[in-house]
């Protein structure tokens, strides 16, 4: 049984068919959201980063959400394998214990907790991030707008209630509720490097990431409602409340530049989801025009299912195990250690490209 899968939209299809696949034909890769699904990547992750696209030349623009921006971030720090690691042993070891009285923890907990893991993981390293001479990381937010401009015990529930009704009735209409707000990296010129996509589906600000925005942007865009607070009025950004990037972009469903090249998606799942509030929409889970030039690894379900629990980590193992954090922790080592094949079986393929193994997007 292969771990792996290939799916490749028409126009990345035609050009495996014709080039194979080399690492300057990468110009983009997206790390999606999903919380420990993510896990199951850092094997692909080690080996894209570490051994494989370092091979090329070219500029390549790293658009990530949630823990898809905390990956991206960390392949641009110097020893991005060693990075990769401590991001899957930090992540694996994460506990919150609720307080006396409640079920789960308070969102000012976590959040409290995280911001200091950020702190161990990039304190003192986030101008490897800004400075890396290929890799352009840029970091995806949700900014609320209207009710949801602040956080607040009744407008955060009552916005994204009403977020979510418009968002049944239209895509377009969530931008009612939420911007998309971009934090990127500079460029080779050193202003922020121009958006790898083109943002006419949700309205959409691009920002400056810097070493005074860098902590709370990342935070933001990790900080699932209703589990984490939101990060208010970041530097350098407009002011209000800010959110996982995820909700308006959960699995980047984008519609990428395809001059700057192919676009290489490592992904936990054959579907790209736009939209947090569209898991439930599976209408638009189906793939459009905008993924034509996108290479989608993902794991074969047939193989998933062989995984502790039948599944990949995900966060309601967080209430499934309780307090058996060691239960947990084990079950999580478990899937991230056979998902080395994910890892193994890219690199052989990369030998010789075969694109009969290639199935379309």
């Amino acid at each position: 049984m292969r771990a792996l899968r290939w799916y490749a939209g028409p126009a990345a299809l035609a050009h495996l068919r014709r080039h194979g696949l080399q690492p300057d034909d990468i110009g983009i890769v997206p790390g999606a959201a999903g919380g420990p699904k993510g896990l199951i990547l850092g094997p692909l992750d080690r080996f894209l980063f570490g051994q494989w696209l370092p091979q090329g030349g070219r500029e390549v623009h790293l658009v990530g959400a949630s823990i898809g921006a905390w990956r991206m971030a960390a392949a641009c720090l110097n020893d991005c394998v060693a990075a990769f690691e401590r991001l899957q042993r930090d992540y694996i070891a994460q506990d919150y214990e609720p307080e006396p009285g409640r079920r789960r923890p308070h969102p000012r907990h976590v959040s409290e907790a995280f911001a200091r893991e950020l702190q161990a993981f990039f304190g003192g390293r986030v101008h490897e991030v800004l400075g890396h001479p290929r890799w352009r990381v840029h970091v995806v937010t949700s900014r609320g707008c209207h009710i949801l401009g602040r956080e607040g015990r009744w407008r955060t529930p009552l916005g994204y209630l009403g977020a979510a009704a418009c968002n049944v009735a239209h895509r377009r209409a969530l931008g009612a509720w939420l911007q998309r707000v971009v934090f990127s990296a500079p460029g080779a010129q050193g202003a922020p490097a121009a958006l790898p996509f083109e943002a006419r589906d949700l309205p959409t600000r691009q920002v400056a990431l810097t070493e005074a925005n860098f902590m709370p942007a990342l935070q933001a865009s990790c900080s699932i409602p209703f589990v984490l607070q939101a990060v208010h009025d970041i530097p350098g950004a407009p002011s209000g409340a800010y959110w996982d990037g995820g909700i308006t972009d959960y699995h980047l469903h984008l519609r990428w530049r395809p001059e700057l090249g192919l676009v290489l998606y490592p992904h936990f799942q054959r579907r790209v989801v736009p939209g947090w509030l569209d898991k439930a929409l599976r209408w638009r889970h189906r793939a459009t025009a905008a993924l034509d030039h996108t290479l989608l690894l993902a794991p074969d379900p047939d193989w998933v299912r062989r995984l502790p629990g039948g599944k990949l980590p995900d966060r309601r193992d967080f209430e499934r195990f309780g307090r058996d954090l060691p239960g947990r922790m084990r079950a999580w080592q478990t899937a991230v250690r056979e998902a080395q094949r994910l890892a193994d079986e890219f690199a052989a393929w990369l030998e010789r490209p075969d694109p009969r193994w290639v199935e379309p997007l």
